[in-house]
């Protein structure tokens, strides 16, 4: 079945006409031919709101008794019998009357969205509990109704009811709102202008939230990159230089100019582990950005402009605040500094390029190589030695090589140390190769000219080739660690979608994976407390966060103890110690954290689930046995009772054998009542692991015949005296055969009695009872041993369905075990197997049994 949709209108305070856009909602699906109720529509006294209900059908509420007092509730009961397709529900955060199945409304409201009916609801910003202390701090009023945000945030749709505070109060001086005599006291305090324009900003903020969380979740959904300015978000990059708290400070007087504006640092730490970041400045401008109100990052990247716009297009940012570059002139004419290239590249981001007292007092700083040391180092060496080699190999042969030849050879050797070394090591290979051309095999040789043109064309041909080799084999270099990068996000994705949906544990194994792929020492998933939500005092206390998930090393008590934080959502932090990782791969490492959001509600749900099935199995055991005792029982009280009433009458005069045949049916009912009862107290002995076993030798020759007299019923047998005698109890052994015996009885049909026959293989002892009833369906056979359960007989004769559950679990105790099978032309067989008693030599029947049952507890 599909769950229900659930449309919330919020407001900022009563009055502001949640109710009647609720009731005008309703009224427009009517006309639509949707099948709408009003479940609970609290009108306050209200006409307007009550000739709104119209002919709208309302559900009867339930009416609960509390103190003396009398109050009307919302009829779950009523609501799911009558299944609407759309049900009204007022006041979501109201509290019921103690004694009702749910505390909440809320709660009330999620059994009719399970059970597939949509529900539309009214709630105030002052009941949602993340601001209920900041309510307070408003209007000084402690609200006592409050409902979780995440059943507010979790609503397929929130629509704000808004109205501004004058005209608010024009209603309420009307009479629109509270009763005459309220209305004074009313304006004078909570319904102050201030209060009321407070609490609208408040309404308003929390829905905008509620609406960014949606577009990154459709913008995740449909793999949007690009920026969306929506909501202003300020990225300010610090270098961890002096510049900093000037760059900090202006980009929150850039956030401060839009209401809602997120304020983000990051700093880019260079991936060759070279950087000039000091480490306490960095610190001190993290405790700026904080205080501010902003939250500090840190990346890794080679190409740092890339770097940073991979951050701000990940965090959806708006504005891009930089330093002027710190280099002097001629640096700058050599190369563009950072501000220019992310300038370029910044498509929809705004940059904002910020003058400080450090300009033009920086270095000169070459781009992060591709290659790594050790390859650069070998394309150098071959740059030393290779070419003079190469050059002594020709110099014998010049006579019989032309220029061009030679020219192809110190080529090839060029675009061998570009493949080796990169772009520097070729660079300076083309140059060398040039000059020894020059000197050694360009006539006049051994000299620095060149007599001919051509020669001259040639060189630089020569050279250009080179370099554009050099160039190829550079770029060629970064395209392969980006598609290895690339296949190595694919591949980590791929298996952390495997682990998770295969583990057992998934979070921890999430976690498990993230410390891995990245090679961190600790990866933790932090909660923060309610009372620390919107109060960036309580952000980096240790109390305001709890270790919902931890691996590796010492856990992250706070988000400023770890390296690396990602926020999940509001309430979720994952922090990262160990290295940083880089700016490329923190997409990857936010799919983990909203994976491990998931994980972690998911882990929550097992364990509440878990929790809930043994009451809900207990309740189900309950419910079975009272509807079954409460039958089976009536049954044979009612024929003892009648029974001895007959014999304690003096109306009517009985003969001996009337009164005999009267003292046999009060008798046979007890006797039923008697076993019903063993059967009761035996099952419940059994599964509290509390029945007695007193073990012994016994021979099934004596112990059916023991059964079938207490039956007092013909049954084929064919026990033989040579099978040998079992180790078991002789009172359970006959309950067991006399619960057996009297279910095939039962089922078997007129003329074809059940039969009893035994053999004996492999230390075990088989008797088989058989009958050529109905029998079971395969599908079936499990739940005839489920306490309670008649397979959907309901005649006065079955009892509660008992027998076999409870000869399952005697055989069981004593080490045996108990399974159907098939009769050959149709029928069922019982099939118990109890271990052969051991020989004297070979130890006692008690120690074999106990080891039976030690073995069989072993496998489970």
């Amino acid at each position: 079945m599909a769950r229900g949709e659930l449309r919330i209108y919020l407001g900022a305070a009563p009055g502001v006409g949640k109710t009647v856009a609720m009731l005008e909602e309703a009224q427009r699906r009517i006309e639509r031919g949707t099948d709408v109720v009003v479940g609970f529509v609290e009108t306050h006294g209200r006409a307007y709101t009550a000739r709104m209900i119209g002919d709208l059908e309302v559900v009867p509420r339930r009416t609960a008794e509390y103190r003396g007092a009398t109050f009307t509730e919302l009829d779950v009961d009523a609501v799911l019998d009558r299944r609407p397709e759309v049900a009204l529900v007022d006041e979501l955060a109201h509290t019921n009357v103690p004694g009702s199945r749910n505390e909440k409304r809320w709660q009330d409201v999620q059994e009719l969205l399970d059970a597939g009916i949509t529900v539309l609801s009214t709630v105030n910003i002052q009941h949602l509990e993340s601001l209920n202390d900041v309510v307070e701090q408003i209007t000084g009023i402690v609200q006592r109704e409050t409902v979780p945000d995440s059943a507010v945030r979790g609503a397929d749709q929130v629509e704000l009811v808004d109205m501004t505070p004058e005209a608010l109060r024009r209603r309420m001086a009307h009479g629109n709102i509270y009763q005459p005599d309220k209305i004074d006291a009313a304006l004078g305090n909570y319904f102050r202008v201030g209060n009321l324009t407070a609490l609208r900003e408040l309404a308003l903020l929390w829905l905008a939230d509620k609406v960014d969380q949606q577009l990154e979740r459709y913008r995740d959904a449909h793999g949007i990159g690009s920026t969306w300015e929506t909501r202003e978000r300020v990225v300010v990059a610090v270098t961890g230089g002096p510049e900093g708290d000037t760059l900090i400070r202006r980009a929150a007087r850039i956030a401060a100019r839009s209401k809602g504006t997120d304020l983000m640092a990051v700093h880019v730490s260079r991936s060759d582990g070279l950087t000039g970041a000091d480490p306490a400045l960095l610190a001190k401008q993290r405790l700026l950005v904080e205080s501010l109100g902003g939250s500090f990052h840190q990346v890794v990247g080679g190409d740092i402009p890339r770097a940073l716009l991979d951050f701000a297009r990940g965090v959806n940012a708006t504005q891009l605040v930089l330093g002027v570059s710190r280099r002097g002139r001629l640096a700058q004419l050599l190369a563009a500094g950072v501000g220019v290239t992310t300038s370029a590249r910044s498509d929809a981001i705004d940059v904002h390029l910020v003058p400080h007292a450090e300009v033009g007092r920086g270095r000169l700083t070459a781009p992060a190589p591709v290659l790594s040391a050790r390859r650069r180092l070998i394309g150098f060496f071959l740059v030393a030695l290779g070419l003079p080699a190469l050059t002594g190999a020709l110099l014998p042969l010049r006579a019989d090589l032309s220029l061009p030849s030679e020219m192809l050879l110190f080529l090839a050797a060029v675009v061998g140390i570009a493949l080796v070394g990169g772009i520097w090591p070729a660079v300076l290979a083309a140059v060398a190769a040039s000059l020894l051309l020059n000197y050694f095999f360009t006539p006049p040789t051994n000299e620095w000219t060149i007599a001919q043109r051509e020669n001259i064309l040639a060189l630089l041909v020569f050279v250009v080739i080179a370099a554009a080799v050099s160039w190829i084999v550079d770029v060629a270099a970064r395209r392969t660690r980006d598609a290895a990068g690339a296949s190595a996000e694919a591949q980590t994705l791929a298996t952390v979608a495997g682990s998770v949906l295969r583990g057992t544990r998934p979070l921890t194994a999430l976690l498990e994976r993230l410390q891995e792929t990245f090679g961190l020492e600790a990866v933790t998933l932090l909660e923060r407390s309610p009372d620390a939500l919107g109060r960036p005092d309580r952000q980096r206390s240790p109390s305001a966060w709890s270790v919902a998930a931890s691996v590796g090393g010492a856990p992250c008590c706070t988000p400023g103890e770890a390296h690396t934080e990602v926020a999940v959502d509001d309430g979720l932090v994952l922090a990262l110690r160990g290295r940083t990782p880089a700016a490329a791969d923190r997409r990857l490492i936010e799919a983990f954290a909203a994976q491990a959001a998931v994980a972690l509600r998911h882990e929550r749900l097992a364990a509440a689930a878990a929790q809930a099935r043994p009451l809900a199995e207990a309740d189900r055991m309950r419910t079975a046995l009272l509807a079954a005792v409460s039958h089976d029982l009536r049954t044979p009280l009612a024929s003892a009772k009648a029974a001895v009433d007959s014999l304690l009458s003096h109306e009517v005069a009985f003969s001996d054998l009337d009164r005999d045949d009267l003292l046999d049916a009060a008798r046979e009912s007890l006797d039923r009542l008697a076993r019903l009862v063993d059967n009761l107290l035996d099952l419940s002995r059994l599964q509290a692991g509390a029945l007695g076993v007193s073990v012994a030798e016994i021979g099934l020759e004596d112990a059916v015949p023991r059964a079938l007299d207490e039956l007092g019923a013909v049954v084929r047998s064919d026990i033989t005296a040579d099978l040998p005698a079992v180790a078991a109890d002789p009172g359970l052994l006959e309950r067991i055969l006399v619960n057996l015996i009297a279910n095939a009885l039962r089922f078997s049909p007129p003329g074809r009695p059940p039969l009893v026959t035994a053999r004996y293989q492999e230390d075990v002892v088989e008797l088989r009872v058989v009958d050529h009833g109905p029998g079971i369906p395969e599908a079936d056979r499990d739940k005839v041993f489920v306490p309670f359960q008649r397979m959907g007989d309901r005649d006065n004769h079955n009892g509660v369905g008992l027998g076999l559950a409870l000869s399952r679990g005697l055989a069981e105790a004593m080490g045996g075990s108990l399974r159907p099978e098939t009769t050959n032309g149709g029928g069922l067989t019982m099939v118990l197997s109890l271990p052969a008693a051991i020989s004297p030599g070979d130890g006692n029947a008690t120690e074999a049994v106990e080891r039976a049952v030690r073995e069989r507890r072993h496998r489970r």
